[in-house]
């Protein structure tokens, strides 16, 4: 982030970060008291990061194979903290925010989303598989 008098301009991601081809970029509210998710992509990979508002994303690594399978992590993002969050395919998220205010987030996914055939599966709040309590 680069503050001055005017404002600040944040620099999401670059092209000479070498992270990924971008499939389309989109900006997601959330409204307070709402969790957005449990959902997960078997292909594509988000990243994200906070604009506007305070939220906490939580992630589930489901992966078969990996060392850190079954694992939760929480992430704090914020217009403060504007942190670039990479999800991989295979993990888990969802969002809420922590205040009273909407948030504001910018994603950037490695796909381009098909309506026909969406790369997106959702679980339950209360999946059995994942040990969260809202």
């Amino acid at each position: 982030m680069i503050k001055d008098n005017k404002g600040y301009i944040l620099e999401i991601l670059r092209n000479d970060d070498a992270l990924f081809s971008i499939g389309q970029v989109y900006l997601s509210t959330g409204n307070q008291g709402i969790v957005k998710g449990w959902h997960y992509h078997k292909i594509q990979t988000d990243y994200f990061t906070g604009v506007k508002g305070n939220a906490k994303v939580v992630l589930y690594n489901m992966r078969e194979k990996s060392k850190t399978k079954g694992q939760i992590k929480e992430l704090l993002i914020s217009e403060n903290n504007p942190v670039l969050i990479k999800i991989p395919s295979m993990i888990v998220h969802a969002i809420t925010t922590l205040d009273g205010n909407p948030v504001y987030l910018i994603n950037c996914p490695t796909k381009l989303y098909n309506n026909k055939n969406p790369d997106k599966y959702r679980l339950p709040l209360n999946a059995d598989a994942i040990k969260y309590i809202w």
